[in-house]
């Protein structure tokens, strides 16, 4: 299973989002005009072992969501088209990422079924010019996209800890779960 990649790109009146993304590793780049949230993505990809290009233009004038959310959704379109057929991956990842005072988890499975569970206490003011709400928005509309289960949560007191543990973990337990097993289909099913 060669050549898990993915070139996607949407245009809307508020946003255009640009990704380019290969599972099995590569360059990082990605410009959002949001400094933390490019930081995030950042974090998520190279802890995911990803390559990946964004770039985003939105209407940032406004706020941050529209380029936010859109990111997410055109990353979960460009994983549900690179991971394909699904056929011989782990499936199943888990990681716990502490950050000094903060802790964060992601569980994953890539069962072609959307489903999130989100808990952080990071989701009421601003890092740099990030919302830090958009973080759950960021990750309901990738996992919507990329049609997989993700439970995520954290806790901790400073902002930047958590909301960096819980991308950091997303990534890794990315990581493990699109990992290329050699085996069958990982369903009693036979098909995912």
């Amino acid at each position: 299973m060669m050549g898990r990649n993915s070139q996607l790109s949407r245009k809307t009146k508020e946003t255009n989002v640009e990704v380019f993304l290969s599972l099995d590793g590569g360059d990082i780049q990605i410009s959002t005009g949001i400094g933390f949230f490019d930081h995030m993505l950042h974090s998520l990809a190279f802890h995911a072992g990803w390559g990946l290009a964004v770039k985003t233009d939105g209407d940032l004038h406004v706020d941050g969501h529209h380029a936010v959310e859109d990111s997410g959704i055109v990353l979960g379109q460009a994983f549900s088209e690179a991971i394909g057929d699904k056929q011989g991956i782990e499936r199943f990842g888990h990681a716990y990422v502490p950050m000094d005072e903060a802790l964060g988890f992601a569980a994953v499975d890539i069962s072609g079924r959307a489903y999130m569970s989100f808990e952080s206490p990071a989701e009421i003011g601003k890092l740099g010019d990030y919302d830090a709400c958009l973080t759950r928005e960021f990750f309901r509309a990738f996992v919507t996209n990329a049609k997989l289960s993700l439970h995520i949560n954290a806790t901790g007191r400073n902002h930047h800890h958590v909301t960096e543990a819980l991308y950091k973990s997303a990534g890794r337990a990315l990581r493990v779960s699109c990992a290329l097993t050699g085996q069958d289909t990982a369903s009693t099913k036979g098909v995912l």
